[in-house]
């Protein structure tokens, strides 16, 4: 059974970008629900228009690792904007970053490095997370490392989904011999979210999702945005 951090993080493009972030995290989401796979949203920090600045996921499946790999990047949209009022056409980004989960020992965590504070959710759930504080944030020291859970009614769920996503970030930072920062495997994936530094380009005006690393396009953007992944997946599955 395969365990894996998904990041969505908007880039440049201000409220469009946030929109987008949206559009891909609900995009994978509903693959993974498609695949019988697991969605648990660890982390998020919506905006209007059903945007986010940032979700942070785990996503849990056979086979999820070996599909969702190619996905790690910077992802350009290029359409007219439902905030846009002269109807000209965006460019903007988002980047998705996707990283095994490791297994506690593979891993050395010392307690005495975490500093692990608590807060009421602002997340779903329900009464229960306005009364009791099970939001949990947690900064490995070392290495300067930020990670949060928020969306379980658990303390102890959400401590240990959060600790999942710093062993996985420590984990490719120590691959990579970068512990200083979030590590070279995420970095790489992610890039500074600019458009130049594109994987993907979402091309509304023309409908056609154009991969830049296999040279492939595809058509029915808003079918592929619904979570019909399969093609993109397969076109990879066969380029390698």
């Amino acid at each position: 059974m395969d365990k894996v951090i998904l990041e969505v993080r908007a880039g440049t493009g201000g409220d469009e970008a946030a929109i987008f972030a949206g559009d891909l995290a609900r995009m994978y989401e509903r693959y993974a629900l498609n695949r019988g796979w697991k969605f648990i949203v660890l982390d998020e920090n919506r905006t209007s228009l059903q945007g986010y600045k940032t979700l942070v996921a785990q996503i849990e499946g056979q086979g999820a690792l070996a599909a969702l790999k190619n996905e790690s990047g910077v992802h350009r949209v290029q359409r007219i904007p439902e905030t846009e009022k002269a109807g000209r056409i965006h460019t903007s980004t988002v980047s998705v970053a996707i990283i095994p989960a490791v297994e506690a020992k593979k891993i050395e965590i010392k307690p005495r490095d975490l500093e692990i504070s608590f807060a009421r959710s602002s997340g779903p759930g329900g009464q229960n997370v306005n009364k009791v504080s099970t939001a949990v944030r947690i900064v490995h020291k070392p290495s300067g490392l930020v990670v949060a859970s928020q969306t379980s009614r658990s303390q102890a769920q959400n401590r240990e989904l959060a600790m999942n996503q710093l062993r996985a970030k420590l984990y490719g930072a120590e691959q990579e011999k970068e512990m200083a920062e979030v590590g070279a495997l995420r970095k790489s994936q992610i890039g500074g979210a600019e458009r130049a530094e594109k994987i993907r380009t979402y091309n509304f005006p023309q409908d056609r999702i154009t991969d830049h690393r296999i040279g492939k396009k595809f058509h029915n953007i808003e079918k592929v945005l619904g979570g019909e992944l399969d093609p993109i997946i397969k076109a990879f599955a066969k380029a390698n």
